[in-house]
């Protein structure tokens, strides 16, 4: 099931994180943030009337997606960095695609005309096949700009439009 993340999620959202954060490279963070951190980052997010989603499964929270500012810069204001995360016990279970599949029209339903997803790669090849299977294309490669887990990993920029794209201004001018 899908719903929109609350408060009471915090404490799975974080274990989830932190162990992207400390074994995977899903996020270039090398400390996992505390719980309130993760409450922090969630409540402004939502206070900006930004989609942050979370699935559940049989033991609770499993995943959870959300879309944050792609830079903070007015001109920037409608385009959204997509981020996607699935517990490990749950992966390859259509999840993340769930997740993915219910941001992007919550994306729209926010006038958003753009969307872009960061992707370490090598290493995340599930997560490119993920955003290609949701209408991505790649925009770019910045290589070796993160090292973690004693390598260096490039970013593959990936970007979807959304509804009107370009063809006309944004409602939040």
């Amino acid at each position: 099931m899908l719903r929109a993340a609350g408060a009471e999620d915090i404490p799975a959202i974080a274990r989830i994180y932190t162990e992207a954060v400390l074994n995977g490279t899903a996020t270039f963070e090398t400390e996992p943030p505390s719980e309130a951190e993760m409450a922090r980052r969630w409540s402004d997010l939502v206070a900006a009337g930004l989609p942050w989603l979370v699935a559940e499964g049989g033991n609770g929270v499993v995943g959870y997606a959300y879309a944050g500012l792609y830079r903070t810069r007015a001109a920037y204001r409608s385009t959204l960095e997509t981020s996607v995360y699935v517990a490990s016990e749950a992966r390859g279970l259509g999840i993340g695609r769930a997740l993915l599949d219910a941001l992007i029209p919550a994306c729209e339903a926010i006038d958003a005309r753009r969307l872009v997803a960061v992707i370490a790669h090598p290493g995340s090849e599930a997560s490119v096949a993920l955003h290609t299977g949701a209408g991505f294309v790649p925009a770019g490669c910045l290589p070796a700009v993160g090292y973690k887990h004693g390598r260096w990993l490039d970013t593959l920029l990936m970007q979807r439009a959304l509804g009107p794209g370009s063809d006309g201004p944004p409602s939040r001018v």
